[in-house]
Protein backbone atom coordinates (compact mmCIF):
# COMPACT_ATOMS: atom_id res chain seq x y z
CA UNK A 1 0.00 0.00 0.00
CA UNK A 2 1.32 3.29 -1.18
CA UNK A 3 1.81 6.11 1.35
CA UNK A 4 1.40 9.03 -0.42
CA UNK A 5 -1.94 10.38 -0.80
CA UNK A 6 -4.18 11.68 -3.50
CA UNK A 7 -7.45 13.23 -4.71
CA UNK A 8 -8.85 10.18 -3.29
CA UNK A 9 -7.72 10.43 0.15
CA UNK A 10 -9.02 7.32 2.48
CA UNK A 11 -11.95 8.70 4.54
CA UNK A 12 -9.68 7.77 7.59
CA UNK A 13 -7.15 10.09 7.11
CA UNK A 14 -9.22 13.40 5.89
CA UNK A 15 -9.38 16.27 8.81
CA UNK A 16 -13.59 17.56 8.89
CA UNK A 17 -11.87 21.03 9.82
CA UNK A 18 -11.15 21.12 5.88
CA UNK A 19 -14.54 21.50 4.83
CA UNK A 20 -16.19 24.95 5.73
CA UNK A 21 -16.78 27.98 4.28
CA UNK A 22 -18.63 31.29 4.88
CA UNK A 23 -20.09 33.39 2.16
CA UNK A 24 -22.13 37.18 2.51
CA UNK A 25 -24.25 39.64 0.96
CA UNK A 26 -25.75 42.65 1.92
CA UNK A 27 -28.88 43.20 2.65
CA UNK A 28 -31.04 46.11 3.37
CA UNK A 29 -32.18 45.82 6.12
CA UNK A 30 -31.58 46.42 10.01
CA UNK A 31 -29.26 43.46 11.92
CA UNK A 32 -32.12 42.87 14.52
CA UNK A 33 -34.83 42.26 10.98
CA UNK A 34 -32.62 40.09 8.92
CA UNK A 35 -32.02 38.33 12.84
CA UNK A 36 -35.46 37.41 12.96
CA UNK A 37 -35.78 36.30 9.57
CA UNK A 38 -32.98 33.74 9.89
CA UNK A 39 -34.08 32.60 13.58
CA UNK A 40 -37.55 31.87 12.02
CA UNK A 41 -36.23 28.37 10.91
CA UNK A 42 -39.82 27.86 8.93
CA UNK A 43 -38.97 30.47 6.69
CA UNK A 44 -35.73 29.29 5.42
CA UNK A 45 -37.56 27.57 2.42
CA UNK A 46 -38.30 30.75 1.10
CA UNK A 47 -34.65 31.25 0.33
CA UNK A 48 -33.09 28.39 0.24
CA UNK A 49 -33.01 25.75 -2.71
CA UNK A 50 -32.55 22.56 -0.77
CA UNK A 51 -34.73 22.73 2.48
CA UNK A 52 -38.32 22.74 3.05
CA UNK A 53 -40.96 22.42 5.99
CA UNK A 54 -38.55 23.67 8.69
CA UNK A 55 -40.26 23.10 12.06
CA UNK A 56 -39.36 24.30 15.73
CA UNK A 57 -40.57 21.36 18.01
CA UNK A 58 -43.87 22.15 19.96
CA UNK A 59 -42.92 24.38 22.58
CA UNK A 60 -39.55 25.52 21.06
CA UNK A 61 -38.19 28.24 19.26
CA UNK A 62 -34.82 30.54 18.11
CA UNK A 63 -32.89 29.56 21.56
CA UNK A 64 -30.21 27.90 22.40
CA UNK A 65 -31.17 24.44 23.02
CA UNK A 66 -34.12 24.19 20.92
CA UNK A 67 -34.94 21.38 18.17
CA UNK A 68 -35.94 21.38 14.98
CA UNK A 69 -36.53 19.13 11.63
CA UNK A 70 -36.68 20.37 8.01
CA UNK A 71 -36.90 18.21 4.83
CA UNK A 72 -33.91 18.48 2.77
CA UNK A 73 -33.64 17.92 -1.14
CA UNK A 74 -30.40 16.86 -3.22
CA UNK A 75 -30.19 15.31 -7.10
CA UNK A 76 -33.79 13.74 -6.58
CA UNK A 77 -33.12 12.30 -2.64
CA UNK A 78 -35.00 13.58 -0.09
CA UNK A 79 -34.47 12.88 3.55
CA UNK A 80 -35.06 14.53 7.18
CA UNK A 81 -32.89 16.48 9.70
CA UNK A 82 -32.85 16.92 13.57
CA UNK A 83 -31.01 20.21 14.18
CA UNK A 84 -30.67 21.90 17.57
CA UNK A 85 -30.14 25.85 17.83
CA UNK A 86 -26.33 26.75 19.59
CA UNK A 87 -26.31 30.09 18.99
CA UNK A 88 -29.05 32.74 19.76
CA UNK A 89 -27.80 35.86 19.75
CA UNK A 90 -30.61 38.21 18.61
CA UNK A 91 -29.77 40.75 15.90
CA UNK A 92 -26.24 38.97 15.56
CA UNK A 93 -25.62 35.51 15.32
CA UNK A 94 -27.75 32.43 14.88
CA UNK A 95 -26.41 28.97 14.62
CA UNK A 96 -27.60 25.38 14.55
CA UNK A 97 -25.99 21.73 14.31
CA UNK A 98 -27.37 18.72 12.31
CA UNK A 99 -27.40 16.28 14.57
CA UNK A 100 -27.23 18.54 17.63
CA UNK A 101 -25.07 19.70 20.26
CA UNK A 102 -22.77 16.60 21.34
CA UNK A 103 -22.80 14.45 18.23
CA UNK A 104 -24.17 16.91 15.21
CA UNK A 105 -22.04 16.76 11.95
CA UNK A 106 -22.63 20.19 10.14
CA UNK A 107 -22.77 23.52 11.90
CA UNK A 108 -24.68 26.22 10.18
CA UNK A 109 -24.24 29.85 11.26
CA UNK A 110 -25.65 33.41 10.05
CA UNK A 111 -24.01 36.46 11.45
CA UNK A 112 -24.90 39.68 10.88
CA UNK A 113 -22.95 42.75 10.88
CA UNK A 114 -24.36 46.30 10.39
CA UNK A 115 -23.46 48.11 7.03
CA UNK A 116 -24.52 51.63 5.95
CA UNK A 117 -28.38 51.69 6.24
CA UNK A 118 -28.44 47.76 6.01
CA UNK A 119 -26.52 44.09 7.12
CA UNK A 120 -23.89 42.63 5.87
CA UNK A 121 -25.51 38.78 6.52
CA UNK A 122 -22.55 35.85 6.92
CA UNK A 123 -23.86 32.30 6.17
CA UNK A 124 -21.22 28.96 7.03
CA UNK A 125 -21.23 25.90 7.44
CA UNK A 126 -18.88 23.94 8.59
CA UNK A 127 -18.42 20.13 8.80
CA UNK A 128 -18.19 18.94 12.41
CA UNK A 129 -16.89 15.13 11.65
CA UNK A 130 -16.65 13.20 8.96
CA UNK A 131 -20.11 10.54 8.62
CA UNK A 132 -19.70 8.37 5.86
CA UNK A 133 -23.39 9.36 4.57
CA UNK A 134 -21.72 12.76 3.24
CA UNK A 135 -19.32 10.95 1.41
CA UNK A 136 -15.82 8.79 1.65
CA UNK A 137 -13.48 10.32 -0.10
CA UNK A 138 -11.79 13.78 -0.25
CA UNK A 139 -13.19 14.18 -3.87
CA UNK A 140 -16.93 13.01 -2.44
CA UNK A 141 -16.43 15.99 -0.06
CA UNK A 142 -14.96 18.53 -1.88
CA UNK A 143 -18.01 18.13 -4.22
CA UNK A 144 -20.35 18.79 -1.35
CA UNK A 145 -18.62 21.36 0.12
CA UNK A 146 -18.76 22.99 -3.26
CA UNK A 147 -22.36 21.79 -3.85
CA UNK A 148 -23.40 23.88 -0.58
CA UNK A 149 -21.28 26.91 -1.52
CA UNK A 150 -23.26 27.32 -4.26
CA UNK A 151 -26.79 26.50 -1.83
CA UNK A 152 -25.68 29.19 0.50
CA UNK A 153 -24.91 31.69 -2.72
CA UNK A 154 -28.37 31.22 -4.16
CA UNK A 155 -29.42 31.51 -0.24
CA UNK A 156 -28.34 34.62 0.13
CA UNK A 157 -28.74 36.68 -3.37
CA UNK A 158 -32.81 34.96 -2.60
CA UNK A 159 -33.21 36.68 0.94
CA UNK A 160 -31.71 39.95 0.15
CA UNK A 161 -34.20 40.01 -2.83
CA UNK A 162 -37.18 38.98 -0.73
CA UNK A 163 -35.98 41.53 1.39
CA UNK A 164 -36.04 43.96 -1.13
CA UNK A 165 -39.26 42.94 -2.65
CA UNK A 166 -41.50 43.00 1.13
CA UNK A 167 -39.57 46.31 1.94
CA UNK A 168 -40.72 47.86 -1.26
CA UNK A 169 -44.17 46.70 -1.14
Amino acid sequence: MSTTTSEHDLFEVLDASDFTFTRRAWVDAAPARVYDLVSDVSAIGRWSPNASDVTFDQGAGPRVGAWFSGRNHKDGRQWTTRSQVVRADPGAAFAFVVGGAEDGIVQWSWTCHPRGRGTVVEQSWQLLRLDRVLGTTRCDLDALRDYMTNSVETTLLSLAQWIAETTAG
